[in-house]
């Protein structure tokens, strides 16, 4: 289809670099209110005198409400545009962590965390799939990953915030939500402006939206550039958007586990699984961990911090990656690192050498999000690929909400050494299961990989 083809050659430019941003600064404050959660539990505990089996429900209320969120913003955003609903989840989810950081008592504070959980799950599962529909083959690769590498600034954020604010501010467990939550209000103001995806207007049969878009990106880009756009390539052997149908969960679940689909789904739902279950049993576990080994409670804190540092050039260097290894190849490039880091952390007792084998396992586990982030929209055709990135994004929930149990039963029975033994193993079956039955995606148009072949 022609349109499409004007929209793929765009080079990246002004109009692409401004979704990166907006996208991006969505998925770091999902990150920073996800991960402040670690930080807030002993002022939260003190204040409401909780057991530790309710600080266990607070641990689990965000990926909970997660699970949910990612679900339902798949079928949303296949239904009703993918802009609306991730403005609507932005709202709901700013409204909740403001309502978290006033609670009154424990009750209301946790279903206020859980309904703030379906928000940032919702944002993070349509941002992806949103906006990798707007940009080419040759950079889709990077340009997600790197928009999903966002998320590791959040991450180093919640760190700085629960060193520096929650134990030094009077009530600092309430302000760390209303700073996740404030910014929010801005990036609303700025997402007013954002287009709808021409794929997404094409599905549902609305050409002239859908040219209009094209046609406003075209302009800008030209502008940007001061050059003349690149001439449209031939369009005659490319298959174009197939038409909408009704996304229902029954629907859904049919053609994503039909015949022609069950191979994409059930490795992307592996794959979400594993690096899931692997990454919040890390992140969960890790200052309790360091303060087994004998490390202090505040040098476990800035042992955090290194440790969410190595985020950033995690993410970053695989979205590099992508584009020139395929993402299949750099999912398990980074699978199998995370999985050598974690054997290595298994088998040191030293703070210092913890802390670096810990960073290293942090760059690779973060290096497969960002592989993740830009493989899952590839495989799944226009008229449910929201729906498919939310359901595959939400099975990995389990994984976050099983890990934090499992890897204490194994911390209980084992010892340090046995979690990380637990996790290679774990992570191991990704590698396998990603070289074997994996998609090679790069360098080539959504339609391609999608509308063709999964008819």
């Amino acid at each position: 289809m022609s349109l499409l083809a004007r929209l793929d050659r765009l080079p990246l430019s002004r109009p692409h670099h401004r979704l990166l941003l907006l996208g991006g600064l969505g998925y770091t404050f999902d990150g920073m209110d996800a991960a402040v959660v670690a930080f807030l539990l002993p002022s939260v505990k003190a204040e409401w005198a909780l057991s530790n089996g309710e600080l266990g429900l607070i641990g689990s209320a965000t990926p909970f409400g997660f699970l949910f969120g990612a679900a339902l913003a798949g079928l949303l955003g296949d239904r009703i545009g993918r802009r609306a609903v991730m403005m609507g989840a932005l709202a709901v989810y700013c409204f909740f962590t403001l309502i978290a950081a006033g609670a009154p008592n424990f009750e209301v504070f946790l279903g206020a965390r859980v309904l703030a959980g379906v928000g940032t799950g919702a944002e993070s599962a349509i941002i992806a799939p949103f906006l990798a529909e707007f940009i080419a083959p040759a950079r889709r690769g990077w340009f997600v990953g790197a928009l999903a590498g966002f998320f590791s600034f959040g991450f180093v954020a919640a760190a700085l915030i629960g060193r520096f604010v929650v134990p030094t501010v009077p009530e600092g467990w309430r302000w760390a939500q209303v700073i996740t939550a404030l910014p929010i209000l801005l990036l609303l103001w700025w997402r007013r402006s954002l287009p709808e995806s021409p794929r997404y207007l094409l599905a549902r049969g609305r050409p002239e939206a859908a040219e209009a878009v094209v046609a406003a990106m075209e302009r800008e880009t030209e502008r940007a550039t001061g050059r003349p756009l690149p001439p449209v390539p031939e369009t005659e052997d490319r298959p174009g958007v197939q038409a909408a149908a009704k996304v229902g969960l029954g629907t859904a679940l049919r053609f994503l586990w039909g015949r022609r689909m069950a191979r994409r789904t059930a490795i992307t739902w592996l794959l979400w699984f594993v690096i899931t279950f692997a990454y919040y049993g890390f992140f969960s576990w890790i200052p309790t961990l360091l303060v087994d080994r004998g490390i202090t409670v505040t040098k476990s804190f800035e042992f955090a911090i290194v440790i969410y540092l190595a985020q950033v050039p995690g993410y970053f260097s695989a979205a590099w990656l992508g584009e020139r290894l395929d993402r299949k190849n750099t999912i398990a490039l980074y699978l199998a690192g995370s999985a050598a880091a974690a054997f290595w952390l298994s088998r040191l007792d030293d703070p210092v050498p913890i802390m670096v084998s810990g960073a290293v396992l942090s760059f690779f586990l973060n290096g497969t999000y960002a592989g993740l982030y830009s493989y899952t929209p590839e495989v799944f055709p226009t008229w449910i690929r929201a729906t498919g990135t939310g359901l595959s994004s939400s099975f990995g929930r389990f994984g976050s909400i099983l890990a934090p149990s499992v890897i204490g039963f194994f911390a209980s029975a084992l010892g340090f050494g046995g979690v990380f033994v637990l996790t290679t193993t774990v992570l191991a079956v990704g590698v396998a299961g990603v070289l074997v039955f994996g998609l090679s995606t790069a360098g080539r148009s959504l339609e391609e990989l999608t509308e063709r072949e999964a008819r």
